[in-house]
């Protein structure tokens, strides 16, 4: 009996897939649980109209992820702070510090995991800073750090 399931079952398969099972185990175990439903026309439509659905979600979101990120690659964050001499800043600047300056300066909102720091930056200069908006999909931002 082929029936499509509605969780996900261990040893069986992932949710909304279509398996192939014996009737006594459809009807005595799956169905009273309600892991899973019999396969009809009309239940395969659902779930073929579902996964089209899902797709076109996630196209969208990539393309305005693109988009973000594009904006972004063109972005140039002007970040000022205190500093003594050779240009070693008092401190450091950190993840959360370039996301703000981000959204102060260019009223973009990124959050501070997106943005890929290996350390804080602990000296004045020019760094690019990669902020990752989507899986598969990042931007390089041109931090540009002054010392007072």
């Amino acid at each position: 009996m082929k029936v499509i399931l509605l969780q996900d079952v261990k040893s069986l398969g992932k949710k909304d897939t279509i398996v192939n099972v014996s009737d006594g185990y459809a009807r005595n175990f799956l169905f009273p649980k309600s892991l899973a439903v019999e396969a009809t026309d009309n239940k395969l439509k659902e779930i073929d109209d579902k996964k089209k659905s899902e797709q076109n979600r996630k196209n969208k979101e990539l393309q305005a992820a693109k988009e973000l990120a594009d904006k972004l690659s063109k972005v140039e964050v002007n970040i000022k702070t205190k500093a003594g001499e050779n240009g070693k800043l008092f401190g450091s600047i950190t993840s959360k510090d370039i996301a703000d300056a981000i959204k102060a300066q260019n009223k973009i909102d990124v959050d501070k995991k997106k943005v890929v720091l290996s350390d804080p930056i602990k000296s004045a200069g020019t760094y690019q800073v990669e902020v990752k908006v989507y899986p598969e999909v990042s931007a390089k931002v041109t931090v540009k750090i002054t010392g007072e």
